[in-house]
């Protein structure tokens, strides 16, 4: 069993690394990705050896959970969840002013005493609101020997209110003794969570956007049908149609299932109605339906009217394959993700580490009388460190990138296929069905002499798409099983150098590894089951929507439409997708390798007075995830 699962409480990629750990644990489940950016798992488990009830309970024991249940709704608890975020920013920047106006004698409370213990109550009141669930799910993460970003959050904050704490009742009667300048720091424990609750605020509202693709799909699919019993018509909920059922179609309204058309009219004939199948196929002329003729869910009569048979429903229809497609593909991870998911998992305790080692060398360098600039600089680095940035550096561009392709009618199958695509140098083509489609215009019957011309045309931009890929240094070979007259004459109107006639499946796999003996990355396009062997050769493969589901199920993607420009445009979406995730990667990584050493007051030893207070330090941490997202949505700008 293949199911996308949603799961809530993620918010690092600690987190989903801590998600994905727990799940490839776990006995009977054969693959599991887990999708940061999508708040979901893709899990192909045995349903023999485990349920999903076994999996959420598992999952719910380090400190998220599964909705798999089908009276809630994970996009109803998303927004529930973003409300209370919401909330809970809104009234920490509360808290945020008023120790501020405390600590910095805006409102005068006669005594520092009084002005400590005030500020100590705000900050308790905000971590017992407003920050509350840092401790809880860092306190989940230690019973199980894991942390994530909630931990640091919770250690930096905990340590600043002790600290204060102490200060506040017995600072003078312990530090006064050996002349430190003993300080609260009641106002960064505060403003910490609402630093880092304003960019957890902003993230989510920026990666919110990066599924608006799924959204447009899940759209596309109709919540009620109009089913025919005898004479009536009735309004029912499509959970309740069945195969077989005899449902009608007016005009305006969506296809509520797959199926084969009974009955139809329309003003323009009596015997046909026309529906909009753009949304699927994006071709922009209506499709003409006449009875027998196949209709797909999500699409739109604009003509007529029409009966169908409903023959696929629920989870089979085509609509609901290529939306668990673009699920799997955005649930997918390139090969630079997995490096980042094993660097997620040692490094909050590496950061842990290091704050630690920058307290006792802070002591070891000025003694005791350092110990407020030992514990503000160790609260600083767990503060600055952020493996936020670092987890979403791929998976946002990945699924923004795999979402604007659907919107082109370009379903990836995963995130490998999405990167290599940019390497490929040869494409090996197939022609009929591939480049050519039969010309419906010419009646057989009569035609003495079926020319070249006649038989078949190309397909939309066929020549301008093979042109640019030409142009891009691609080298692209047409394989026909035509004779050489068919093969030469179509060789030359899609202006394609290198082509073979009278070919086999064979000789297309020949010509494949022929070319990747020869150092090539290849792509391999077609639409038969005499593709197929090359196509599950090819370091690429490419399907025709329209073509055998045997090719579509062996392709790494599928082209829903006839228009073959939607090639160079992957392959261009390609190349700005992996380029936009090494630049997401190395600000991520300059990030932590800057802020880190300026957190922990390393331009001290230069003579340099500065450094970057915990207060900075959770405002810097929040814009480097922020800004790491809103970079990845320049793709959907394209």
């Amino acid at each position: 069993m293949k199911k996308t699962v949603p799961i809530i409480g993620m918010a690092c990629s600690a987190c989903s690394a801590n998600v994905q750990r727990k799940l490839d644990e776990l006995e009977g489940i054969r693959k599991a990705q887990v999708n940061l950016v999508g708040r979901s798992a893709f899990i192909d488990y045995d349903e023999n050896s485990i349920t999903l009830e076994q999996i959420k309970k598992e999952i719910n024991s380090i400190g998220y959970d599964m909705v798999i249940e089908e009276n809630r709704s994970a996009e109803e608890i998303s927004k529930r969840e973003y409300v209370l975020l919401r909330r809970k920013t809104i009234l920490s920047w509360i808290f945020s002013v008023a120790v501020m106006a405390v600590s910095m004698q805006w409102i005068n409370l006669g005594s520092k005493e009084y002005a400590n213990q005030m500020a100590m109550l705000i900050a308790i009141f905000n971590i017992v609101y407003c920050g509350k669930t840092f401790y809880i799910t860092a306190i989940k993460q230690l019973r199980h020997g894991t942390a994530n970003m909630d931990t640091l959050v919770a250690l930096s904050t905990g340590i600043s209110f002790i600290f204060s704490t102490f200060n506040t009742f017995w600072g003078d009667a312990i530090w006064g003794i050996r002349g430190i300048s003993w300080h609260t720091y009641f106002d960064a424990s505060v403003m910490i969570i609402t630093f880092v609750l304003t960019g957890r605020l902003l993230e989510e509202k920026a990666k919110d956007s990066t599924a608006t693709s799924i959204r447009k799909l899940m759209g596309m699919a109709p919540k009620t049908a109009h089913i025919v019993n005898g004479q009536e018509i009735e309004e029912v909920p499509i959970s309740t149609i069945e195969i077989g059922d005899l449902l009608e179609v007016r005009p305006g309204e969506k296809v509520p299932v797959d199926g084969e058309v009974t009955w139809a009219e329309s003003f323009m004939t009596a015997d046909a109605a026309y529906v909009d199948e753009s949304m699927i196929t994006g071709e922009p002329t209506p499709a003409e339906k006449k009875k027998g003729s196949k209709v797909l869910a999500g699409t739109i009569p604009s003509q007529g009217k029409f009966r169908m048979r409903a023959r696929q429903i629920g989870e089979d229809t085509a609509l609901a394959h290529i939306i668990r497609m673009v699920q799997e593909a955005q649930s997918s991870k390139a090969p630079v993700q997995r490096i980042v998911d094993k660097a997620a998992l040692i490094f909050v305790p590496v950061v842990a580490i290091i704050s630690l080692i920058t307290f006792l060398t802070w002591l070891l360098v000025g003694g005791s009388t350092y110990l407020p600039q030992a514990i503000i600089s160790a609260v600083a680095v767990l503060v600055i460190a952020c493996p936020c940035a670092m987890g979403l550096a791929t998976p946002t561009a990945l699924m923004v990138g795999i979402g604007k392709a659907a919107e082109k009618q370009v379903l990836i199958k995963d995130a490998s296929a999405l990167e290599s695509m940019r390497k490929i140098d040869a494409l090996v083509t197939d022609k009929t069905g591939t480049l050519t489609l039969p010309n419906l215009n010419i009646d057989f019957t009569r035609a003495s002499n079926l020319t070249l011309e006649q038989r078949e045309v190309l397909k939309p931009n066929a020549k301008k798409a093979i042109q640019i890929l030409q142009d891009q240094g691609i080298e692209v070979y047409m394989m026909s099983g035509d004779h050489e007259e068919a093969a030469q004459y179509w060789a030359e109107q899609t202006g394609i150098k290198h082509y073979q006639s009278k070919v086999m499946p064979q000789d297309k796999e020949n010509l494949v590894k022929k070319l990747q003996a020869e150092g090539k990355t290849v792509a391999m396009m077609g639409d038969g089951i005499n593709d197929t062997q090359a196509l599950a050769l090819a370091d690429v493969s490419i399907a025709i929507g329209k073509g055998t589901d045997v090719a579509m199920d062996v392709a790494q993607v599928t082209l829903m439409g006839n228009d073959l420009m939607a090639i160079p445009e992957a392959i261009k979406l390609s190349k700005r997708t992996v380029r936009m995730i090494w630049q997401n990667l190395f600000w991520a990584f300059i990030y932590n390798i800057i802020c880190i050493p300026l957190a922990a007051g390393v331009p001290y030893l230069f003579g340099i007075d500065f450094q970057i207070t915990p207060m900075w330090a959770s405002a810097l941490m929040a814009l480097s995830s922020v800004s790491v997202v809103l970079n990845s949505l320049r793709l959907k700008l394209g």
